[in-house]
């Protein structure tokens, strides 16, 4: 079982809930937390999670998920509804790059994802999240690259498509009409060189009667 899967297990499907995304993440900055605030546990793993109530109205909500070294469970830390969720901020639109910070009401986190491309997944599933279940109050996304935002590069890339396919239809009608107009041309000279050898057919043969 992956550790995503054991995640939503562990964490999530006992609530009723099910996880749509997760992002295996460091602090950019490291803040300073009591030994027993950590309850003596050591180095961990964080998860960033991103999860929807299976019971309507779905509701979804973004879970940071911890594994303790030596451990193979999870435990539940801090949780904000996606409502609480106002900025989600890429870093970087113009290079893949593993940082992001995300600013909620009453939280503000700096945070280095395991991958550029886990971070880009995660993202992307973060932005249609919102997009679906916010109708109010949805998150700016800034710093973030086209591809991250999902919409964007899928109607470019179907506009391209139907307008290539546009331009090759236009060119064969095009070539087709210059094909028929060639054709055309053909039919009238060879109508023309009937005509005239009907004509010169005819004289000769008034010529003999004479």
């Amino acid at each position: 079982m992956s550790t995503k899967a054991a995640i939503n297990k562990e964490i999530f499907a006992p609530h009723d809930e099910r996880m749509l995304g997760a992002v295996q993440v460091k602090r950019r900055t490291k803040k300073k937390i009591p030994f027993l605030a950590t309850g003596g546990q050591g180095e961990y793993l964080t998860y960033i999670c991103l999860s929807v109530t299976n019971k309507k109205p779905s509701q979804a909500s973004i879970t940071k998920v911890k594994q303790f070294e030596g451990s193979t469970s999870f435990v539940r830390r801090s949780q904000w509804m996606l409502e609480q969720l106002r900025q989600v901020n890429g870093i970087d639109s113009n290079r893949d790059s593993p940082e992001f910070d995300l600013l909620f009401e009453n939280a503000f986190d700096q945070w280095v994802a395991s991958t550029a491309s886990e971070k880009s997944t995660f993202f992307q599933i973060l932005h249609h999240t919102c997009q679906r279940y916010l109708t109010d109050k949805k998150p700016e996304f800034i710093n973030c690259q086209s591809k991250i935002m999902g919409g964007n590069s899928i109607l470019h890339s179907a506009a391209d498509s139907v307008t290539s396919a546009v331009q090759k239809a236009s060119q064969a009608l095009n070539e087709r009409g210059e094909r028929l107009g060639r054709a055309e041309e053909k039919t009238e000279d060879m109508k023309n060189s009937a005509q005239q050898f009907a004509e010169t057919a005819h004289k000769l043969a008034m010529k003999h009667k004479c």
